[in-house]
């Protein structure tokens, strides 16, 4: 794969993946903390605003690897 083809499809599926998650975290916290107390709201935007580095190093770790030399 080119990797300009590479890049892009990796900017796109991050850009994605922080709108998706976005929208499902806000969704979440809504459903969830509607009558939580500052500590819980607290720790689940804490825990959420980091929980989405995971799946994004994967992609980035994609990103990174070299395709193997052609002979």
């Amino acid at each position: 794969m080119p990797i300009r083809l590479k890049k892009l499809i990796g900017t796109i599926l991050l850009v994605a993946l922080v709108v998706v998650y976005a929208i499902v975290a806000t969704l979440v916290a809504v459903a969830r903390l509607a009558e939580a107390g500052p500590l819980a709201h607290f720790l689940f935007f804490l825990i959420s605003g980091f929980l989405w580095v995971l799946p994004a190093m994967g992609i980035i770790k994609w990103l990174i690897i070299e395709p193997p030399a052609k002979n």
